[in-house]
């Protein structure tokens, strides 16, 4: 922008109330600043990268895309800021988000244990770094056609509640080993936690992951079915929630869509499909440019507006 000449600095001596927000991948100075960024590169940068991955594997980039996204909501709330800030002072200001820092702020506290020691956090895979019992348990075929690469769920005990392993002995029906040595504590659990994963599994493998999370949901435990993005897209939960919802189009036919998370009880928004090429292009012409409908036909003639 600066060099079209629409920078921060041209843009606020023609209106000095103008909120000017600015992405970059390292900021606009520092040692960075003049490196291109890309979603995996901000992750690698900010730490995110470095704990992620299997105990003694390599480092491995994030699923979610924590760097492009999250980015874009850490800028949507600094954009917010400024026009609050507008509203005291009457002036604008120059809003900027790096992704490092952006994903940094996301991996914040991953960071807890070096700050107070120095030492880095080392990546522990689906297992607890904190204490705590936590990993994937393998569950029966969920699709008619056989076992799939997720058919899991995710199961966490935290270390101070212990409830929850008592909870799951009792829908696993095996009150017994409440007692047991090798997991009455939190630090039991976490030493012994590949023997906790298969008493676990000698009872999930034969349901699956969808019976298995409302039976250890059911009872107050944190876990979740592995969903993969078909599933997702099928998900009930979501689809009664409106989060995923179908849609027509005069085109494509009718197609599933992701809808926005955020709500707002007295601002509902109904979804809809995106415009064809030129579909509101008169609608625009004549509402807020002024045009008569006659004056768009003679556009149109001309071809300065295509047909909609």
């Amino acid at each position: 922008m600066d060099r079209l000449g629409l920078g921060w600095d041209a843009v606020k001596e023609l209106n000095p109330r103008a909120v000017f927000a600015s992405v970059k991948g390292f900021g606009s100075y520092g040692p960075y600043s003049g490196f291109k960024c890309f979603e995996p590169v901000a992750q690698a940068t900010s730490g995110a990268m470095s704990v992620t991955g299997e105990a003694g594997g390599t480092p491995l980039v994030n699923g979610s895309n924590i760097g492009d996204s999250g980015t874009g909501m850490h800028l949507a709330m600094a954009i917010l800021a400024a026009l609050v800030q507008r509203g005291r002072t009457g002036k604008g200001q120059l809003v900027e988000v790096a992704m490092q820092e952006a994903v940094l702020n996301l991996t914040r506290v991953k960071f807890t244990g070096t700050l107070a020691t120095g030492e880095p956090l080392r990546r522990s895979g689906n297992r607890s770094p904190t204490g705590g019992y936590s990993d994937l348990i393998r569950c029966a075929p969920s699709k008619p056609e056989g076992g799939g690469v997720d058919d899991y769920i995710y199961i966490i005990v935290p270390p101070d509640n212990p409830e929850m392993f008592h909870a799951a002995m009792d829908v696993i029906g095996r009150p017994e080993l409440k007692e047991d040595e090798r997991f009455k504590t939190p630090a039991a659990r976490a030493k012994n936690a590949a023997a906790l994963t298969e008493v676990l599994e000698s009872w999930t493998l034969s349901r699956n992951k969808h019976d298995v999370m409302t039976a250890f949901a059911g009872r107050g435990m944190v876990c979740g079915a592995v969903l993969d993005t078909a599933e997702v897209l099928q998900d009930p939960h979501l689809r009664e929630r409106g989060t995923i919802v179908d849609l027509d189009h005069p085109t494509r036919g009718r197609f599933s869509t992701i809808i926005s998370p955020l709500r707002l009880s007295d601002s509902p928004v109904a979804p809809r499909r995106a415009p064809l090429f030129g579909e509101h292009t008169e609608e625009v012409l004549r509402s807020l440019a002024g045009y008569t409908a006659e004056e768009v036909a003679a556009l149109r003639r001309k071809g300065v507006v295509t047909q909609g």
